[in-house]
C-alpha cells in the first residue's frame, strides 16, 4: 500500500505512576496523512499530529504511559519504543510477529510503556516493514522529580533528529526492493528534523533553524532514525559536550563532530560561545566500502545566533571526516565511557555464565526458477546472524512461547559459527555464502550474565551492522579490528567504565564484545538496524525464561492482544 492509502489513527494516553503520587496525565495523538514538499517533489506520508518527526515524549525516570494506537488505515502497523526495557513487559515492546501481530485496519492496541532505569534520551518508531522511515518521535526522560542532571542544567534542550527522505512512496522503495533481491534504492536525501537543508534543491526556505541566545547551553537530544546509513554530525565553530547515550549517562566528552549509527541516541551540551551569525549544523553518511551505492548528500540547519550580524556572509559548515573515515569514525565510538558516578553507578558483569560468538554476513541465495534477482552473479541478497537468516513466522513467537504452541519457532539458534572460517580474509569460497534460513530463538536462564561477541565477516560486502537488542542496556566492554582472539582480546576488556548502550556499531571485519544480566523474562528481539539487513534476515530471538520468584515472572498478556489472522 502507499503511504496515500493510509489514514491512521493514534491516541497516546500517558498514565503516570511517580512514586511523588503524580495525577495521571493524558495525550492525544493523531497519526495522518499528510502532503509534504521536499526536493521540489510533493507527496502523501505518515505523520503525526501533521508532522514530521512526530511529537516528542516527555516522562520522567520510572514512569508508566499508555499508548492507545488506532489503525484507520489500509495497512498493518506496530510501534516500538527503542531502549525501553519494559521490564517483565514483552507484550507492549512492538515488533511484529516477534512480540506481536500487528494492529490491522480499522482496529486498536493499547500498549502499556514501563520505564525502569532509563535516563536521558530515547525514542519510539515504527516496527513494521519500513513505516518508521517516518513514524518516529523523540522521547525525553527526566531524573525523577527533585534528582538533579549530573552536568550543568542546560538553559534550553531541542531534539534532533535525523534521518532519511525518498521522493518515492517508501512503501514502493520496500516492494521494490523485496521484488529485485538486490540492493534498495538510495534516498534522495537526508534530514535535520524532517528537513534536508539549503544545500538541496527548492529546500531553502524549509531548512530547521535552531535560534540561541549567546552566552546560553542547549541540550541537543540527537537522534539517528536513518533507515541504512551511519551518519557523521557537527556543529561549524562549536564543540559538542556528550554526556549520554542511549538513556544513560556518560563522562563528558567533548569533540568536533560525533558517529552515530540508526538506533542510537546522544545528548550532547553545546555552549553558544561564537560571535552573532549564522553556523551550519550539518550530517553525511560514513560507509566505509565501495561494494555497494548510498547516499553521498549532506544535510544542514542552522544555528542562528540572536542579534544582530551581516546577513549577507554566508553560514559556515563544520568539519565532518570523509565517508570512508574508518579511523575517525571508532575513535569517536572507543572513547564513550560510562559516568560510574555514586550517583548513577554501573554494575558490569565481570565474569560470564553464557557465551556466544555470532558472526554478521551478508549472504546469497540462488533466485528462484523463472525469477531474475539483481544480487551478485544473479542471486538473491540475504542476511544472517551465525550462519541464520531468520525468518518471521505467521505467528508471534512471544504467544507461541507463552501459549507453547508447536512449530512456530525452533530453540537452535547456535552459541558459536557452525563452520569456523577467516571471518575477514579479502576471499571466502563460494560455499559460505547461502545461509540456513529459519525461525531460530535462543533460550537464556534468568539471571544469566551473558556476553556475546559481534563478529563482522566479509562474506559478499563487508559492512558496518548497528546491532540493537530489545529489553536490555548492554555494556560494550570491547572493539577490535580483524578475528576476535578469545586469548588475546579479553585481557584489554573495559570493565570499570564501559559505555551502557541498546544499540552498537560493529565496524566492518571487526568485532565488539557486550556484556548483560539477563534479568527481564521475555522474548526479546535482536537485529540489526539497518533496514535492509533487517529485510534481509539478520535478527534473532533471545527468550529469557522466568525465575523463580514472583518478581521474576514475565507478566501475563493482556486481553486485548492484536489477532494473528
Amino acid at each position: 500500500m502507499h503511504f496515500s492509502m493510509y489514514n491512521l489513527f493514534i491516541i497516546l494516553l500517558f498514565s503516570s505512576l511517580l512514586q511523588c503520587g503524580m495525577s495521571h496525565t493524558h495525550y492525544k495523538f493523531i497519526v495522518k496523512e499528510a502532503t509534504y514538499e521536499r526536493l521540489c517533489e510533493t507527496k502523501n506520508i505518515l505523520t503525526v499530529n501533521g508532522k514530521f518527526p512526530g511529537p516528542t515524549l516527555k516522562v520522567h525516570k520510572g514512569e508508566t504511559i499508555f499508548v492507545t494506537v488506532y489503525n484507520r488505515g489500509n495497512d498493518n502497523i506496530t510501534l516500538h519504543w527503542h531502549g525501553v526495557h519494559q521490564p517483565r513487559n514483552p507484550w507492549s515492546d512492538g515488533p511484529e510477529y516477534i512480540t506481536q501481530c500487528p494492529i490491522k485496519p480499522g482496529d486498536k492496541f493499547r500498549y502499556k510503556v514501563i520505564f525502569s532505569e532509563e535516563e536521558g534520551t530515547l525514542w519510539w518508531h515504527a516496527h513494521s516493514d519500513w513505516s518508521r522511515a517516518t513514524v518516529h518521535g523523540a522521547i525525553f526522560i527526566y531524573p525523577r522529580p527533585g534528582a538533579p542532571y549530573p552536568f550543568p542544567l542546560p538553559d534550553y534542550e531541542f531534539p534532533i533528529l535525523l534521518g532519511e527522505w525518498w521522493k518515492e512512496d517508501i512503501r514502493k522503495v520496500l516492494q521494490e526492493f523485496v521484488a529485485s533481491g538486490g540492493l534498495p534504492r538510495d534516498s534522495d536525501a537526508y534530514t535535520i528534523n524532517g528537513q534536508p537543508g539549503d544545500l538541496y534543491p527548492c529546500s531553502e526556505n524549509g531548512t530547521y533553524t535552531l535560534k540561541v541566545k549567546q552566552g546560553k547551553k542547549y541540550l541537543l537530544r540527537l537522534i539517528n532514525a536513518d533507515m541504512n546509513e551511519v551518519l557523521f554530525f557537527g556543529v561549524a565553530n562549536h564543540n559538542l559536550t556528550v554526556v549520554g547515550t542511549d538513556g544513560s549517562y556518560t563522562k563528558p566528552l567533548k569533540r568536533k563532530y560525533i558517529t552515530i549509527s540508526p538506533g542510537q541516541t546522544f545528548d550532547c551540551l553545546l555552549e553558544a560561545n561564537q560571535d552573532p551569525g549564522q553556523y551550519y549544523m550539518a550530517a553525511s553518511a560514513y560507509i566505509n566500502t565501495t561494494i555497494i551505492t548510498f547516499d553521498n548528500s549532506t544535510t544542514t540547519a542552522i544555528v542562528e545566533y540572536k542579534g544582530s550580524y551581516d546577513k549577507s556572509i554566508p553560514p559556515v559548515m563544520p568539519y565532518l571526516p570523509n565517508f570512508n573515515d574508518t579511523t575517525a569514525a571508532f575513535d569517536f565510538c572507543g572513547t564513550l565511557r560510562s559516568l560510574a558516578s555514586e550517583e548513577h553507578p554501573i554494575d558490569v558483569p565481570l565474569d560470564v555464565d553464557h557465551k556466544m560468538v555470532s558472526t554478521l554476513s551478508v549472504n546469497t541465495l540462488p533466485c528462484d526458477t523463472n525469477q531474475t534477482c539483481s544480487g551478485p552473479n544473479g542471486t538473491r541478497l540475504l542476511a544472517s546472524m551465525t550462519n541464520n537468516s531468520f525468518v518471521l513466522p505467521p505467528i508471534d513467537i512471544l504467544k507461541a512461547y507463552y501459549y507453547q504452541l508447536e512449530g512456530v519457532y525452533g530453540e537452535n539458534f547456535p552459541d558459536f559459527p557452525p563452520l569456523e572460517f577467516n571471518y575477514t580474509a579479502d576471499f571466502q569460497p563460494f560455499y559460505l555464502q547461502t545461509p540456513n534460513r529459519a525461525t531460530e530463538v535462543k533460550m537464556i536462564k534468568y539471571n544469566e550474565k551473558v556476553e556475546i561477541i559481534l563478529q563482522g565477516t566479509s562474506l559478499v560486502a563487508p559492512l558496518d551492522h548497528p546491532m540493537h537488542l530489545h529489553g536490555f542496556s548492554f555494556y560494550v566492554v570491547g572493539y577490535g579490528f580483524g578475528n576476535y582472539d578469545e586469548i588475546r582480546d579479553p585481557p584489554r576488556y573495559n570493565l570499570v567504565d564501559p559505555p551502557l548502550q541498546n544499540t552498537v556499531l560493529v565496524p566492518r571485519n571487526s568485532w565488539a564484545a557486550i556484556r548483560f544480566k539477563a534479568n527481564n523474562p521475555g522474548v526479546w528481539f535482536m537485529h540489526c538496524h539497518f533496514e535492509r539487513h533487517v529485510t534481509w534476515g539478520m535478527e534473532t530471538v533471545f527468550i529469557v525464561r522466568n525465575g523463580e520468584r514472583p518478581g521474576e515472572r514475565m507478566f501475563p498478556p493482556p486481553n486485548y492482544m492484536p489477532p494473528c489472522c
